[in-house]
């Protein structure tokens, strides 16, 4: 064979490989979100209007995978994966599940925290929550790119309290960061942490009277069949950040990385818009329907009083001190 056919073929050889390697490279990247509810709750709408966002910021080709219904598990296991880098690369997660990283985490959510709905909005317009997103990033490696949220919570239970002395020994369920445990301890129940898919049947076998959670939450997972009692403790205004895996972050080129910036922090505004506005509509519906009877109760700003102290405390002991300052100061 001559040298010039050899070398033509190797020289065909080498086309035939790197065209392949070159269609790989241009591939369009892909998302892998999850969420634990289906297309109706506000978090999942949350979700997609980011996805949109994205596709409309960036404007270039991009996939996401939406896994709803807990079909990748609890946000507990969302947040784990995108310290990981695997499996999920965006999810709205409670900042409950991310104080195995930074402490500060759960003081964002926690109890009687926000005044009302508009102390709550000024907190989160004005980034004061900024040192507690830092601190995620820096040992989780999972950025707080956006914050959703926004239904007020309440009691569900099984039982009628009206004020705090018919409260005392109720058994609830609360969220796994210990601050939930002292202040609903602080009021007089009796909190015990479950995991959230298990709150219907622990209530349903007499592990527990009674859970607390926003409308959404209440409506999506039919908690009104084994606690039809809505105690309106209005004990805190839910915050849930629409977090990315850093990992993930690191490896997208840079006009993706901006645009991811900026429809998270966009599509975290749209979450409190819609899940706020319709919160006392879904409560309305639910009574209506003979689902719930809600409970006027009396002792929020007893409560609050009583809990005081312990925020305080809390806040000195995982060094938010000037955060809770800067929140009170509002």
């Amino acid at each position: 064979m001559s040298v010039f056919i050899r070398t033509l073929l190797r020289g065909l050889t080498a086309i035939a490989i790197a065209v392949p390697v070159a269609a790989t490279a241009q591939a369009p990247v892909t998302l892998h979100g999850a969420v634990q509810f289906n297309d109706d709750h506000a978090f999942n709408r949350s979700l997609l209007k980011f996805e949109e966002l994205v596709k409309k910021y960036y404007g270039k080709p991009i996939n996401f995978v939406l896994h709803r219904n807990s079909e990748l598990g609890l946000e507990k296991d969302y947040f784990a994966y995108m310290n990981q880098g695997v499996s999920v690369d965006y999810a709205i997660v409670s900042p409950a599940h991310m104080s195995t990283f930074a402490k500060a985490a759960p003081f964002i959510d926690a109890p009687f925290l926000f005044r009302d709905l508009a102390h709550w909005n000024k907190v989160l317009d004005a980034d004061t929550l900024k040192p507690v997103a830092d601190e995620v990033a820096a040992k989780a490696d999972v950025m707080l790119i956006g914050y959703a949220g926004g239904g007020t919570r309440n009691i569900f239970s099984n039982k009628v309290a009206r004020n705090m002395a018919e409260l005392k020994g109720l058994k609830v369920r609360v969220q796994g960061a210990p601050i939930w445990s002292k202040t609903f301890a602080t009021t007089g129940m009796a909190p015990t942490v479950i995991a959230y898919n298990e709150i219907y049947n622990a209530i349903q076998n007499g592990v527990i009277n009674a859970g607390e959670n926003e409308a959404a939450g209440v409506e999506t997972m039919k908690f009104y069949e084994v606690g039809p009692n809505l105690l309106m403790t209005q004990h805190a205004i839910t915050i849930r950040p629409i977090a990315f895996s850093g990992k993930t972050y690191k490896k997208l080129p840079p006009d993706l990385q901006a645009a991811i910036l900026k429809a998270g922090k966009e599509a975290g505004t749209y979450g409190r818009q819609i899940e706020s506005s319709e919160d006392t509509a879904k409560l309305d519906a639910m009574e209506k329907a003979g689902r719930l009877k809600r409970i006027p109760f009396t002792d929020r700003d007893a409560m609050k009083k009583a809990v005081d102290p312990v925020m305080s405390e809390y806040a000195k002991e995982i060094g938010a001190e000037a955060i809770y300052a800067k929140i009170n100061g509002m």
